[in-house]
């Protein structure tokens, strides 16, 4: 594997970096809304972009650990890592996300506080709204999906770019349900609701992490390149006038930029066993 100029690697993480700093201020603001208003639908937006952060330091962890190069005992390099840090953020989002979700929501929906001024929690909802919507989600909508949107999210082979699109597209649906939560709250004259969209938000995150969950377990059991690769390794090689047939390609995602060829192929029978040496390397 190809190792890359640093540079190059933080102008890949850029939408990681940006994520970060975003809900870093985002969760801050979120908890001191949450502290004035009473809402457990702020709290639980709060737990929701904190824990968002933590999952962007380990995506950045994961492939600072990726990029090392490949020794003794992994030939191949540690490429793969980065998918089973992929797999930790999805089990971070479900134990710690939807769990302190549905936890505080149900807690505030059997003992609800008295409702409070929400003008606050619409001032940082708004605001959340605009920075998350404005992120990843315009970085992945601005690349080239022609197999179409679902389609490429199952064929990325980078954690980093899908990870943080599910988490920016749960953060979004998280502020509209809160938003509708403490506007109920209000209208109805009944805490209980913000309760239930707290309860709402961890079943949310609980499908994301079983989405990033089931992505990331097809990347570490290794996934096959792209068809399009493999129909070019497999034209390059029977272009060559010393083979006769391909017998097939197999290949295997080592890191998001490297893969790892086994071909099958047939040599033409007047080829010497030195000239089928040096054909092979």
């Amino acid at each position: 594997m190809t190792r890359r100029p640093r540079a190059a690697h933080f102008k890949d993480n850029i939408v990681l970096y940006g994520a970060l700093a975003a809900n870093l201020g985002i969760a801050v603001a979120k908890f001191i809304a949450a502290a004035i208003s009473g809402s457990s639908s702020m709290l639980t937006e709060g737990v929701h972009s904190l824990v968002d952060s933590g999952n962007q330091v380990l995506l950045l962890y994961g492939q600072g650990r990726a990029r090392r190069a490949p020794d003794r005992m992994h030939p191949f390099g540690y490429g793969r890592e980065l998918y089973f840090w992929a797999f930790v953020v999805a089990m971070l989002i479900f134990a710690v996300g939807a769990g302190v979700s549905i936890y505080e929501g149900t807690m505030h929906y059997m003992d609800p506080e008295p409702l409070r001024d929400p003008t606050i929690n619409y001032v940082v909802l708004g605001v959340a709204f605009l920075l998350e919507g404005g992120s990843a989600v315009r970085e992945f909508a601005a690349r080239p999906h022609p197999e179409g949107w679902w389609q490429s999210v199952v064929n990325s082979k980078d954690p980093g770019h899908f990870v943080v699109l599910f988490e920016d597209s749960a953060a979004l649906v998280g502020l509209a349900v809160a938003a509708a939560g403490v506007w109920a709250s209000h209208h109805f004259g009944d805490p209980r609701i913000d309760g239930l969209a707290s309860i709402l938000i961890g079943l949310v995150l609980t499908g994301v992490a079983l989405l990033l969950a089931r992505e990331a377990k097809g990347l570490i059991i290794g996934e096959s390149a792209d068809p399009t690769v493999v129909r070019e390794i497999r034209a390059a090689i029977e272009s060559h006038p010393n083979i006769t047939s391909v017998n097939h390609v197999r290949t295997i995602h080592t890191a998001p930029d490297a893969i790892f060829v086994a071909v099958s192929a047939d040599f033409d029978d007047r080829v010497s066993m030195g000239e089928g040496e040096r054909l092979i390397e």
